[in-house]
């Protein structure tokens, strides 16, 4: 006896979306098995469909996107590792050595058999941490004084520890460097204390001492800020953090020596006016996020790579025609001649001169050809927006073409976001700008 073929549901009489009720439920289910079928998959592919527009929003951090939707990474073009030929390198040997064992065999390893001594022997060097690590536990006697000039008592200051903490000050740096420098999360940092150190600490009492630390080191905070507006090249690059569960931003501003992070709720022109206390005479070098334009400041760089991955991204995904196709392969060629010029030994000669006026020519002669297809009309309106920030570097020796400065600055605490999930509270985030280490 043969089963009955139900030809396949292309359409329901209901729409199967959020506002889905119930009434319209039951009507999907009186029309049977195929239909409640049909609705799923339905609603399946609507929550695909939101999720992969949620992941291709500019505003989305890299953390949230779904791995499928993210580019592959290329292969290495270099071989890892040294090249065959290059000398030697170990590791070199300790300054001094604490303990000297040695090791004699009564019997062959192999047979069991007796040995004849021989003069022959060899050194080996290890290096190794006690197999018990006891802290070290301090009373510390502080006697009181009468001053008569001040007519008070008076007694020294202990520098092992911060005031009224009875936790040392290394064990504090050194889990703040943990946590703030290397992302290892707070409840590792308790395990690790607690049963390998025999340290005891508590969750809380950690982040209260953290707290204090904080205040000692804002000062500090604060000088880096004057630093970087007073630097003659800054980058600047955000991404996303998380606090109490919503998206928040974390901002970097670096020189490459100097790095100062902020964490904010916004992604605007209000962080920049928070920064930003008086007008940059310097040159900031960021990507094309339009807030920057904001900025007051001597000059401007835009990133060069990012434009070239936004031409590789339209060239992959997007349906492009011919006129796309001679637009990107001018405005590449552009870009890779004014990359060969920044190479140039020599900038004062007049040639060099006269080069840097033919870049800024073909320039505005892309911009002003009418193009057809519309990812070329959005670039061209990009570059016009930007065309006196393409080419800086070719005017300033010392500023890059791209802002992989503020990108390797930013790393450390995208590092940080994957361990912690970011902060759960205001003040935390506060301490978590103030306390992470590049």
């Amino acid at each position: 006896m043969g089963h009955k073929e139900v030809a396949p549901i292309t359409a329901l009489d209901v729409s199967v979306g959020p506002s889905l009720s119930e009434e319209e439920a039951r009507q999907i289910f009186a029309q049977g098995e195929e239909a409640v079928v049909f609705a799923l998959l339905s609603l399946a592919k609507l929550a695909k469909r939101q999720q992969t527009a949620a992941a291709d929003s500019p505003s989305t951090p890299s953390g949230m996107k779904p791995i499928f939707t993210k580019l592959s990474t290329p292969k290495r073009h270099k071989k890892p590792g040294r090249s065959k030929g290059h000398p030697g390198s170990r590791r070199p040997p300790p300054p001094k050595i604490d303990e000297y064992v040695t090791h004699r065999a009564d019997v062959c390893p192999g047979c069991g058999g007796p040995l004849q001594r021989c003069k022959q022997s060899r050194t080996r060097i290890i290096e190794d941490i006690p197999e018990i690590i006891e802290p070290v536990i301090t009373e510390h006697t502080i006697h009181r004084d009468y001053c008569p000039t001040c007519k008070k008592q008076v007694e020294p200051t202990v520098p092992d520890a911060l005031p009224g903490s009875t936790i040392g000050n290394r064990v504090l740096v050194l889990t703040a460097w943990l946590h703030y420098g290397l992302g290892v999360t707070l409840s590792q940092i308790i395990d690790v204390f607690n049963f390998h150190l025999h340290f005891k600490l508590s969750a809380g009492g950690l982040i209260q001492m953290w707290y204090r630390v904080q205040e000692i080191l804002y000062v500090w905070y604060e000088e880096i800020q004057n630093d970087i507006l007073n630097a003659k090249v800054m980058h600047a690059d955000e991404t996303g953090w998380r606090v109490r569960g919503k998206t928040w931003w974390l901002w970097c501003f670096t020189t490459g020596d100097a790095t100062y992070y902020m964490i904010e709720r916004c992604r605007g022109r209000p962080v920049l006016l928070k920064f930003f206390k008086r007008e940059f005479q310097g040159i900031l070098v960021s990507d094309f996020w339009g807030p920057y334009n904001a900025v007051q400041c001597l000059a401007k760089q835009k990133c060069i790579p990012h434009l070239l991955r936004e031409m590789l991204r339209v060239q992959k995904y997007e349906k492009t025609g011919r006129s796309w196709q001679r637009f990107s392969k001018k405005l590449r060629r552009l870009l890779r001649d004014a990359l060969r010029l920044s190479r140039h030994s020599e900038r004062s000669a007049p040639d060099y001169a006269s080069k840097r006026q033919r870049i800024a020519a073909r320039l505005q002669a892309l911009l002003e050809r009418p193009w057809q297809d519309k990812h070329a009309r959005r670039l061209v309106k990009r570059l016009r927006r930007h065309a006196n920030e393409l080419f800086t570097f070719l005017d300033h020796p010392e500023v890059p073409h791209d802002n992989n400065t503020g990108e390797r600055a930013i790393r450390p605490a995208v590092i940080i976001r994957k361990n912690s999930y970011a902060n759960r509270s205001e003040e935390g985030a506060d301490m978590q700008a103030v306390l992470i280490l590049k």
